[in-house]
């Protein structure tokens, strides 16, 4: 399908690994110019690359003017980048609040950081997209890491105040929530309950997720990067052009609001 995304300029944090690097291969292919933001180099892939740190506001805006002084002008964003707290956090007292602040500057303030470089060019431009992987665990205060949940929820709310405050402007904002995918992350959630399990409960992470997936997926199968990617593209494309301020579930039913 050509969703007529050729050319156009696309910065992508987190685009390294996990969806983010899924996400940036579709955009390539359907003939954009990505341009990621992430603490490393992705191992893979022909794509301009810029080491950026989130968290840090001047570093966000000297990779912005970077952009725009390559490209002229950012089309599309996508927001990739986050953590979680490496812990298990059920309940909520097996963590401290100092558990808490990494995750919440990584995840929050770092959706903010890059939110105030991009939104003034994007409404200068009257046009443009920016797409916030949030989570199903965002929508459902999933209690395995509360810090993370927490910051979904945030940044599905804060993607929302975007949509409003940009929709004059013809700049289109959303969040995709993922459910059950094989990343990093997803390992580290099984890794920190594991660790906390006696011998006779300890399960391997596959053992983990499938009865995860039994249990509270309909469709009863993982999601994948790229089934992620396709919806983040689509989003991003003109053939979404009336969507702005949803929050859309890739998650194989595991959300469902009645």
């Amino acid at each position: 399908m050509d969703l007529h995304l050729k050319n156009h300029t696309v910065v992508i944090t987190g685009g390294a690994s996990g969806i983010g690097l899924a996400v940036a291969k579709l955009f390539t292919e359907e003939g954009s110019l990505v341009h990621i933001w992430d603490l490393r180099k992705p191992d893979e892939g022909d794509f301009s690359f810029e080491l950026v740190d989130i968290t840090d506001h001047q570093n966000v805006v000297s990779a912005t003017e970077k952009v725009m002084s390559d490209s002229g002008r950012i089309d599309h964003f996508v927001h990739a980048a986050a953590i979680g707290s490496r812990k298990y956090g059920f309940p909520f007292d097996n963590l401290a609040p100092d558990d808490w602040r990494e995750v919440l500057n990584v995840n929050i303030m770092g959706m903010t950081n890059v939110a105030h470089a991009l939104a003034p060019i994007m409404r200068q431009q009257n046009s443009g997209t920016m797409t916030y992987l949030a989570s199903v665990a965002g929508q459902i205060g999933s209690q395995t890491d509360p810090p993370y949940s927490a910051s979904k929820a945030a940044n599905i709310n804060f993607a929302q105040c975007l949509a409003k405050d940009l929709a004059p402007y013809k700049v289109r904002v959303n969040s995709v929530c993922p459910g059950m995918i094989q990343t990093p992350l997803n390992k580290s959630v099984w890794q920190a309950w594991n660790d906390l399990q006696p011998v006779e409960f300890k399960q391997t992470y596959l053992e983990w997720a499938n009865t995860k997936i039994e249990n509270t997926i309909p469709l009863k199968s993982w999601q994948t990067p790229e089934d992620i990617a396709n919806m983040i593209v689509i989003l991003s494309s003109d053939r979404a052009q009336q969507v702005t301020g949803q929050t859309i579930n890739v998650d194989g039913g595991f959300v469902m609001h009645w």
